[in-house]
């Protein structure tokens, strides 16, 4: 049976693509919202920290009607830490949009979600979004994409895919350049005469594949998946079971049902295969799991998510101010919070080590454990995290290291600062193109060379240029690259930062904090020009005398200190360093407080070495 009355489709595309404000228009063009209703922009991007940083950070779904037939969309991440969330998501669709910037053109994760859908057989709509930029490349951009398709070995359907011109903002799209849209209906039909219906079983036993998972305080665990065959009803009794863990059969009930409508979950009693449902009453259920009819236990198979390339420790804070700031701050607190956050993520890996108090956390980059931190400090947590490191692994008796495929625009005038960095970071150029005004490099580099490069390209070009990468593969060890060739300034004693102690210590080199802060011995309060550490006290007064008083002090002028963001202090922290998280704070600290220990284990590396 062909399920003519539904469509399943992903829009996938690179970061800053225009991916949730097209789904905005889709859903305000298909009557979703009242007509008087107040509707925020980026209406998927639920999370507060999504909203903050102006990225998707969970995939997310939604459904619009169109003359009779129900679209279920998914609204993926763009950015390649979160590509996780991409690769399982696919199981739930038959179709993908595959959207690229109208200037930009095809971009690293660009490339890595179309290989995705291209392997599941999956077919394409090509959007081209931004067409009213000033800037840009329409003829251009659609060679690019062909070429993309070229690359990855497209089937000949999935080469011939349509072309849709959009602008996600105005709400347009058009088939042909010479005719401009006034709304979607072209993007729409589109969706209906290229996006097959999906062939369901709607009589078999019933088998559901979970590919996403909430979590609701009143009804506990929330499993979002499509049902691949038979029917599910309200109540019925199940099985769960997992494709790649034939031990797990653990019988349950489905209590509630839910179908997706607009942007809110509608109770139904029953949902037929090719339908995208949300149900409570498994507790036990993880993503990959299938829900089968207990007469008939068959799990479904579920893709394989990649690796992950970088790890970090975390573990229970120990600083002398431990304790002051956070409601969660014991060694259980953090592991349950951990593990649970595997029960969502699933290209996390979280492992125990032999410290009670520390655990290994593995993730695809900087940002997909920066996204982990900054949530678990908003929820009250208190913990440390060491500096990230990559995953080495051993290929046929060869240390292999994860290689990231980067692209930067830059302007003209920028471009011999990046090559000379990228020759400092083991990286490799591959391709070198003019775009308009700027140019676009490409290089092949190891992933731990992109750790701290951030601040310094941006430096280097003025803050006008912009960097992307993707996993590319694992390569032999490329050989030593120097992490950071900047020393820290290092609180001498512990106490309250005061104007005459900062005064003297910023001429020693960049201050992170200002008067009034309190500091303890071994907290690393700013970075030095050279490359050892400095110990200074921002605590020390000025001795008052019978000609000299706290007055004269209004002289002094400090220099406003730099505030370090999150991702900033984990790209600075060093190898002996840790990073203390608290709800209220970020503070950069040493491992080993005491300055005479700190010289003697420094001495005792160096005659080991």
């Amino acid at each position: 049976m062909l399920r003519e009355d539904l469509r399943n489709v992903a829009i996938i595309a690179h970061v800053d693509h225009g991916k949730t404000t097209l789904v905005d228009a889709m859903l305000k063009q298909s009557h979703t919202f009242r007509d008087n209703q107040s509707v925020e922009e980026r209406v998927m991007d639920s999370n507060d920290l999504e909203r903050e940083r102006g990225i998707t950070i969970l995939a997310k779904n939604t459904a619009v009607h169109y003359k009779g037939v129900k679209i279920n969309i998914v609204d993926t991440p763009g950015h390649a830490d979160f590509s996780g969330e991409v690769e399982r998501v696919m199981m739930m669709v038959n179709g993908v949009l595959v959207l690229v910037d109208a200037a930009e053109g095809p971009m690293p994760q660009t490339r890595f979600v179309v290989q995705k859908a291209l392997e599941m057989g999956h077919r394409l709509i090509i959007v081209v979004n931004k067409i009213d930029r000033p800037d840009a490349r329409l003829n251009e951009v659609q060679d690019e994409i062909l070429e993309l398709l070229l690359d990855l070995n497209a089937s000949d359907d999935q080469f011939s895919s349509p072309v849709v011109w959009c602008s996600g903002r105005d709400g347009t799209a058009t088939l042909d350049l010479n005719n401009p849209g006034t709304d979607l209906t072209p993007l729409f039909d589109t969706i209906l005469e290229h996006i097959q219906p999906m062939e369901a079983d709607t009589e078999g036993p019933a088998q559901l594949l979970c590919s996403s998972i909430d979590y609701n305080e009143y009804v506990g665990r929330i499993g979002i998946g499509r049902i691949e065959r038979g029917t599910i009803k309200q109540g019925q009794a199940v099985v769960v079971a997992n494709y790649n863990n034939i031990q797990l059969k653990n019988p349950g009930k489905i209590v509630n049902l839910y179908q997706i409508e607009g942007l809110s979950r509608t109770p139904c009693e029953e949902a037929k295969a090719g339908d995208i449902v949300c149900f409570s009453g498994l507790e036990k259920i993880n993503i990959g799991d299938t829900v089968c009819a207990p007469d008939c236990v068959e799990p479904h198979k579920f893709v394989k998510i990649t690796e992950p390339t970088v790890e970090m420790t975390f573990s229970v804070n120990d600083s002398p101010f431990a304790g002051k700031d956070g409601k969660y701050v014991t060694t259980r607190h953090l592991h349950d919070r951990l593990f649970r956050e595997l029960l969502k993520d699933v290209s996390l890996r979280v492992e125990e080590t032999g410290s009670a108090d520390s655990y290994r956390v593995c993730g695809r980059g900087e940002m997909h454990l920066s996204i982990l931190i900054e949530s678990m400090r908003r929820e009250g947590y208190e913990f440390q995290v060491s500096t990230p490191k990559v995953m080495y692994k051993e290929i046929n008796g060869v240390r292999h290291e994860p290689m990231e495929r980067l692209i930067v625009d830059v302007p003209e005038d920028a471009t011999g600062a990046v090559f000379q960095s990228m020759g400092n970071r083991k990286g490799e150029l591959l391709h070198m193109s003019a775009v308009g005004s700027r140019t676009r490099l490409e290089f092949i580099i190891p992933a731990r060379g992109l750790f701290g490069y951030k601040s310094e390209f941006l430096t280097s070009t003025k803050g006008e240029g912009v960097m992307n990468s993707v996993f590319f593969e694992y390569q032999p060890y490329k050989g030593e690259i120097s992490r950071r060739s900047t020393g820290s300034l290092i609180a001498f004693e512990t106490g309250e930062s005061v104007t005459y102690g900062l005064f003297n210590a910023q001429g020693r080199g960049t201050l992170f904090i200002g008067a009034g802060t309190p500091v303890y011995e071994g907290m690393v309060i700013g970075e030095s020009p050279k490359s050892d550490d400095i110990n200074v006290n921002v605590c020390k007064t000025k001795h008052l005398t019978n000609t000299r008083s706290s007055s004269s002090d209004e002289a002094l002028r400090l220099i406003t200190p730099k505030r370090m963001s999150l991702e900033e202090c984990l790209e600075f922290i060093g190898d002996d360093e840790l990073l203390e998280v608290t709800p209220k704070n970020i503070r950069i600290r040493k491992r080993i407080l005491d300055s005479e220990l700190r010289a003697k284990a420094r001495a005792k590396e160096k005659k080991q070495v």
